[in-house]
């Protein structure tokens, strides 16, 4: 079977333009090509569709991520291309890929086999400039904090006190904690600071959850950057930043218009990481997929737990955005995995551990299905060595809990190799649903973050320094109380020790740090050891990526 790169290089791309007409009946005026299968849409063009009626919203989400990879990207982009098959007009809305995990562990992230959004070089790499830009919006607020107190300083900000990083879309463990502002008085005053990757800065949330370039300038000037020294927060706007910010930040807010293999149209926007942010692509491009298809999958990172929770609890509070199903990605080999069995022997038939591993599924079907109220298919996304014996046990165990589980072959036969998920999607999307949030807005900050982990996690409690608890109640105080919490922690596990596999209960979840994201409206809640700056592994990815003959090769 030749990579997932090869594949994608002998694609029959469609140039954009016409795809855009042809599938989407979209004028070639509305759109800003970037060469020939790449194109950004209009703002002006979407504030257009806004009386259009809205198709049905699909969300892709998986078990508890696991080293053998569950392929919720790659289930994502081969649903989307079934509906297709089976006569829908559908589209695909993703995150864009963080260069991060490209170099680092993941080696790309467009899909795979034959179900990928293309072009994927291009997607994985630096795409549109989008991320760039943020990087450059983020840091050109950090650079304006650091002048504002060298020249003298007229807000009078606790340099303590400045909570607002640096970024970079890298991961890079040595930049974590640092000293700027060394070398003499020309230089500016020392003091300590430290970068997070670039997905992890409020604003990509901010990006990502404003509808409007009038809006997106309004939450960059919210942002608090820190505090004077009588303890008032200083912001972004004081700091006169938000407009520069908004400029850089112009072109990128217009959706990215790419498409798949099997040439379905594909929103690729944003894109928040789901174990240290909010995990989901850009609301712009949600809602004008909605616009612009009769079915649209998009998918929340990592499990359900992180990512989906995150979908529903801020992402849908925010913009009024409601799934109508939901797919949740399992494998036979990963379930394994939870249940005990060894990355070496995960080929070979192992019903016991496969029957162990089931819990970790159980968990999250049952979280979407009874604390978000949605209804749910679990799709089996097949590799070779499963055997029927694994694939009926799943199958039979989901039964009991009333939901189907239907394998599906999109990484070796494209769209068509998941007609009957589709068909089992469409179905439930005709149905109705009770859908609610894990907390309601008027809860304590507190409790809110007491039921994502009591409820979603099944923990026993949460735990917090004094220091943190005093923060909390602080944000509480000031009128913080009505924002949702997005949990920052390990993605591997339910708890915040990734060790611990399958389903574990009565366990308590540690805080670490808050920050609040006032542009964005959320408080950012740091569990455990999780860290908003990644790390590259022992071997990462970047030592495989080369130029041969002019091709790119090892985005696997």
């Amino acid at each position: 079977m030749p990579s997932d790169i090869e594949i994608a290089q002998k694609a029959r791309m469609q140039r954009i333009l016409a795809l855009a007409e042809d599938k989407l009946g979209i004028a070639e005026e509305h759109l800003e090509p970037y060469g020939r299968y790449k194109a950004k849409l209009s703002l002006d063009y979407i504030e257009g569709l806004k009386d259009k009626p809205d198709g049905k919203l699909i969300l892709v989400t998986a078990i508890s991520p696991t080293p053998p990879g569950e392929g919720k990207t790659t289930t994502t982009v081969g649903l989307g291309d079934a509906l297709r098959h089976i006569g829908k007009k559908s589209m695909v809305a993703l995150r864009e890929p963080s260069l991060g995990p490209v170099f680092g562990l993941k080696g790309g992230a467009a899909g795979g086999g034959h179900a990928q959004i293309v072009p994927m070089e291009d997607i994985n790499l630096h795409f549109t400039g989008d991320f760039s830009a943020i990087a450059l919006a983020n840091n050109l607020l950090a650079a304006l904090i650091d002048n504002h107190i060298h020249h003298g300083n007229a807000l009078d900000i606790d340099v303590r006190r400045v909570s607002w990083k640096r970024v970079v879309d890298m991961n890079d463990r040595a930049l974590r904690d640092i000293t700027v502002g060394l070398g003499g008085t020309a230089n500016g005053f020392p003091r300590q600071d430290g970068f997070d990757i670039a997905v992890a800065s409020e604003v990509m949330a901010i990006f990502c959850l404003s509808t409007s370039l009038e809006d997106l300038q309004n939450r960059l000037g919210n942002i608090v950057v820190g505090y004077a020294r009588g303890g008032k927060p200083v912001t972004a706007r004081d700091l006169g930043a938000a407009g520069a910010m908004t400029v850089l930040l112009k072109d990128a807010l217009a959706p990215n218009l790419v498409q798949t293999l099997e040439n379905t149209p594909a929103f690729v926007h944003g894109g928040p990481f789901a174990n240290i942010a909010h995990g989901c692509n850009s609301v712009i491009a949600t809602k004008t997929a909605l616009k612009l298809a009769d079915y649209v999958v998009t998918e929340a990172g990592f499990g359900a737990d992180l990512g989906a929770e995150k979908f529903i609890d801020i992402k849908c509070r925010k913009s009024g955005l409601r799934p109508d199903a939901v797919v949740v990605v399992a494998t036979v080999r990963a379930l394994k995995y939870h249940g005990g069995a060894d990355l070496k022997t995960l080929t070979k038939e192992d019903l016991g551990a496969l029957e162990r591993g089931m819990v970790n599924l159980e968990r999250h079907v049952d979280n979407i299905k009874n604390v978000f109220g949605l209804p749910c298919v679990v799709a089996i996304n097949h590799f070779t060595a499963d055997t029927g014996a694994e694939l009926e046990l799943i199958s039979a165990c989901m039964k009991k809990h009333g939901v189907k589980a239907v394998v599906a072959k999109h990484w070796a036969e494209g769209g068509k190799g998941a007609r009957d998920l589709a068909e089992e999607t469409v179905s439930l999307c005709a149905g109705k649903s009770a859908f609610s949030f894990s907390y309601k807005d008027d809860m304590p900050l507190w409790d809110k973050i007491r039921a994502v982990a009591q409820k979603i996690y099944r923990a026993k409690d949460v735990s917090a320094p004094a220091r943190v608890q005093k923060q909390i109640e602080k944000l509480q105080e000031n009128g913080c109380g009505a924002y949702p919490v997005c949990i920052a922690k390990t993605q591997y596990s339910f708890s915040t020790d990734a060790t611990l596999r399958g389903a574990p209960e009565g366990h308590v979840i540690d805080i670490r740090e808050v920050r609040l994201a006032a542009g964005a409206e959320f408080i950012v809640v740091i569990c455990g050891d999780i860290m908003t700056m990644p790390g590259l592994p022992k071997t990462p990815a970047a030592e495989q990526i080369r130029l041969v003959d002019g091709k790119v090769t090892g985005l696997f």
